[in-house]
């Protein structure tokens, strides 16, 4: 099973060992995950909330792939910084936005990560058409490096957010000229409108996204519960079995047969005592021989 979480890249190493010596560079994001018992997972390259470009040496680079190879079983994802808006009417915005992805794209040649995760962003004001428009034009003039691909992710869908719904999802890969594949968020998926709480209704949630999207576009998935119910549109995850989902959904979830293969990385919260370590368990716990 590939499982793992979003797990930070700065401050003082995690140890997993006792041989290793310490750093403070994006290999620290190899030992954190190894200490939460993950296999994969997810990165930030920099810091979300502003803009700048990650900063990675090539010797960081190189321990980072070499020792990702070694002790990890699935890919690693970068996510893309909370600013960035493909969607956006706002040429200013959308100039940032654009270098931005093209910085994360790179520093993922750089490492060797396969996918950079994004959100769709807001059209604030140019329409759902428009705004598909506006993502589409700004993927196609990006660079994207060979053995790299852009994963846009399932959004909560408030506001004049774009990615709420499948039809979004179906109409940015019908609209840009690059290959990109999905990245379903279930926490997303489920205030969004798509019930995820029984065998029987992941089942259908999955049958529509495949008639609606395609199963062959999905690559990642982050497994998270949700501290809101169906529909509410509120963005707030929970501990895997704890939330809306529960422990009947996240089981049917990690088990079906179209999702079962794929990587997993938990956004889950630490608080209650719990983090990572105790959500990875769970996940383990949930899924069949």
């Amino acid at each position: 099973m590939k499982i793992g979480a979003h797990v930070s890249i700065s401050g003082s190493r995690v140890s997993s060992d006792d041989e290793t010596p310490p750093y403070d560079d994006i290999r620290n994001a190899v030992h954190r995950q190894l200490a939460f018992g993950g296999n994969c997972g997810q990165i930030f390259t920099t810091s979300p909330q502003v803009w700048a470009e990650p900063e990675i040496s090539d010797e960081a680079a190189e321990g980072f792939r070499a020792e990702s190879d070694e002790t990890l079983e699935g890919p690693w994802v970068i996510h893309s910084s909370y600013l960035v808006n493909l969607c956006t009417p706002k040429d200013d915005l959308r100039q940032k936005s654009k270098a931005s992805m093209q910085a994360e794209l790179d520093a993922a040649e750089q490492l060797g990560i396969p996918y950079v995760n994004v959100h769709l962003g807001a059209h604030t004001g140019a329409g759902v058409e428009g705004g598909l428009d506006n993502a589409a034009s700004l993927i196609d003039d990006l660079e994207v490096p060979d053995g790299v691909e852009i994963l846009i992710e399932s959004d909560a869908g408030s506001g004049t957010k774009l990615g709420g719904e499948f039809a979004h999802l179906a109409g940015i890969i019908d609209r840009t000229e690059t290959e990109i594949g999905i990245c379903i968020d279930t926490a997303h998926t489920l205030v969004a409108g798509n019930d995820l709480t029984t065998p029987e209704a992941v089942d259908e949630t999955v049958s529509r996204f495949d008639d609606e999207v395609g199963l062959e576009y999905l690559q990642y998935l982050h497994l998270n519960d949700s501290k809101h119910d169906v529909g509410t549109h509120k963005d707030e995850h929970a501990h895997v079995g704890e939330g809306y989902i529960g422990e009947d959904g996240m089981q049917a979830i990690v088990n079906h047969p179209d999702l079962r293969e794929l990587p997993f990385a938990l956004e889950t919260p630490t608080e209650d005592g719990r983090g990572f370590a105790w959500n990875i368990q769970k996940v383990r716990e949930l899924r069949d021989d």
